[in-house]
């Protein structure tokens, strides 16, 4: 037995990341799989799994994966966005948390019978909704940016809120008597206050060391993390349950900052929250009596049902009046409040501390917060998509590529993708350009591609391929990281003008984008020709090997020598291949039957395609899709 405890943790984390891998290729919500895993191996189950074996060492460990997680959960949280959405989030953090606070004491009294006390500790404990169960649901489904805004920060931002809420009834209602009661609204006002402290100062100290690459270069993660725990439980030392205020606070200060290792930050925070996620709805589970949910009968039945139908629905609709949200919007809020892991764990807390202080009610409280787990997760899973489907909620599909500078070939690869079908949508800062692109036919968005405002009037969530294609490297490359990680725009291409070697430039590498075009290629000098009418768009199709061992890029590289000037004769702008154009990237390998366009420096045309020829391309007649450069380049280009 004196291996039960580790082998316990080791099985649970084990157990829980093969869970969520299993849950997301079969598009189920986790957290069912992984509370169905818990039971399985609990105690009532196989016996692997033995929470009481850890003693009062599970909820150290509860206590660590929840600071992970609301510190994660806040950190992607965008403080522009929620400003936008302040009052509605606002209101759902105060009426919504006092409706269901009310009607959840109120089911749990009158259907169960319970005691007012318990009751009204049961109503504290499910106000909370969980963002380790809302954000995956809201993302995966593509809401409207208002609405998965909402949903999201109220997953995060009601936790701390709700353990707060928790434990102030926990005091009021068992730990003291009726004359203490005015001396806990004030300790409240104290969590409140030193969670906030203490978050909003060891968030600018996280913040300000991680700008300080010199001193903490390759400790980056770790320091944030041992950082975060430390706030956590420094709150709970002096007050708690403020550690948790503490850590929400600080992930939306380091979020907001904007720190240099910001996707390194979050790339870490992410792993780490699905893997504590998965042990910890395990122990959880198993710790949970499964004979004391049964003995809940259709009264447990009865208060779930009542707090999705009536309780939920009714916070929303009076949290959410008078506000710019619609009828449908409301509709989908009041449906979607699946409970999550804080729940569990302050449940957890509260049950035990009930059972050791010898105060009835422990176990069934556990078992129906447990079954509001359960329930509200299965619903929000059921009927979220069909619903956000019929109401109209969800985004359109993915379709419309975003070209980053209207210039050169930018605008060359824009007219090929527009004609094969493709919507094209440009992005620039030099009215003059806009001006040309227009004239062109193309939908224009005037602005700094760096600005979340600028992107917004895309609109970037419908953005398939988001592509830099300005004179600028690091510009290119910074537009493919905000594109690729704050509005998950699944493909960022950017422009080079020269390798790292044989590799794609680091700040390539690091925004998580693929090098555009063939190969790196001078925008400028090419941007010279395009103003002066001496590039043509010709379509080959390759007729070489297909062992993978051709170089996509046939226009060569190296910088600076004769392969330099020769691969500056042409440029594979895009590739064709079963019917659906994309645009060339450097790690495109040709295969048979792919056509490809090219744009060809006239001076030069023989010689380009005599070099093609010898890479494995060949001449295809497509008359209508090779205009002349001249021909089709606007008037106003040469102005430029």
């Amino acid at each position: 037995m004196s291996h039960a405890g580790p082998f316990t943790v080791a099985l649970a984390l084990a157990a829980g990341i093969a869970i969520q891998c299993l849950a997301r290729s079969v598009r189920i919500p986790a957290i069912i799989l992984l509370l169905g895993t818990g039971v399985a191996l609990g105690p009532v189950g196989l016996g692997l799994v033995q929470p009481g074996a850890l003693g009062s060492g599970l909820f150290a460990v509860v206590d660590f994966a929840v600071a992970v997680i609301l510190f994660e959960g806040a950190l992607n949280l965008k403080a522009p966005r929620l400003q936008r959405e302040e009052r509605v989030i606002r209101r759902l953090l105060t009426i919504g948390v006092a409706v269901s606070l009310v009607g959840g004491a109120a089911a749990a009294w009158i259907v169960l019978g319970w005691s007012w006390q318990l009751a009204l500790l049961f109503g504290s404990l499910v106000v909370v909704t969980g963002p380790t169960v809302v954000s995956p649901l809201v993302r995966d489904m593509r809401l409207r940016p208002r609405l998965q805004t909402i949903l999201e920060a109220e997953g995060v931002l009601i936790d701390p809120v709700g353990a707060l809420l928790a434990a102030l009834v926990f005091q009021v209602t068992v730990a003291v008597d009726g004359s203490g009661v005015f001396d806990e609204f004030g300790g409240l006002a104290a969590r409140v206050g030193l969670g906030l402290a203490i978050g909003g100062i060891g968030g600018l100290v996280i913040a300000g060391l991680l700008r300080l690459p010199r001193l903490v270069h390759g400790y980056e993660n770790a320091l944030t993390l041992a950082l975060v725990v430390f706030l956590f439980y420094l709150g709970d030392l002096l007050l708690p349950p403020s550690g948790l205020l503490a850590v929400t606070a600080a992930g939306l200060v380091v979020g907001g900052l904007q720190t240099p290792v910001d996707e390194d930050l979050r790339e870490f925070k992410d792993q780490l929250t699905v893997l504590l996620v998965g042990a910890v709805f395990i122990l959880l589970a198993a710790n949970v009596g499964i004979e004391e949910m049964r003995r809940l009968g259709w009264q447990g039945a009865a208060v779930l049902a009542v707090l999705v139908l009536l309780v939920r629905p009714a916070g929303v609709w009076l949290a959410t009046r008078g506000t710019e949200l619609t009828l449908r919007e409301r509709w989908f809020m009041s449906f979607v409040a699946p409970r999550g892991i804080v729940a569990a764990a302050v449940t957890s807390l509260v049950a035990n501390t009930l059972d050791a202080q010898g105060v009835p009610g422990g176990d069934q409280l556990r078992a129906m917060v447990f079954t509001v787990i359960v329930g509200t997760v299965l619903v929000a899973g059921a009927v979220a998509w069909p619903l956000a489907v019929t109401l109209g909620l969800r985004l359109p599909r993915r379709d419309r590529i975003a070209i980053l500078g209207a210039q050169g070939l930018g605008l060359t690869l824009g007219r090929v993708l527009r004609d094969a079908g493709r919507s094209v949508v440009f992005i620039d800062t030099d009215p003059r350009r806009c001006r040309v692109a227009e004239a062109d036919g193309f939908p224009v968005v005037y602005g700094d591609g760096l600005l979340e405002r600028t992107l917004r009037r895309v609109p970037i969530e419908l953005v398939d391929v988001a592509i830099g294609a300005t004179f600028n490297d690091h510009l290119n490359s910074q537009f493919a990281r905000l594109a690729h990680e704050t509005f998950s725009v699944p493909h960022a291409l950017v422009s080079v003008d020269s390798f790292d070697g044989s590799r794609a430039p680091e700040h390539v590498r690091k925004s998580h984008a693929s090098v555009l075009f063939d190969s790196a290629h001078d925008q400028e000098r090419w941007d010279v020709r395009w103003r002066q009418g001496q590039i043509e768009v010709v379509w080959l199709e390759w007729q070489g090997a297909d062992d993978g061992d051709t170089e996509p890029a046939a226009s060569g590289g190296g910088d600076g020598s004769a392969a330099r000037t020769s691969a500056e004769q042409s440029v594979i702008l895009a590739i064709e291949r079963g019917g659906r154009i994309r645009p060339m990237t450097s790690d495109l390998q040709p295969r048979s039957g792919d056509r490809a366009a090219v744009a060809i420096y006239t001076p030069e045309r023989e010689q380009a395609l005599a070099r093609l020829a010898d890479a494995g391309w060949r001449r295809t007649a497509n008359p209508e899709r090779e205009p002349e450069g001249d021909a089709d380049r606007p008037r106003e280009a040469r102005d430029l």
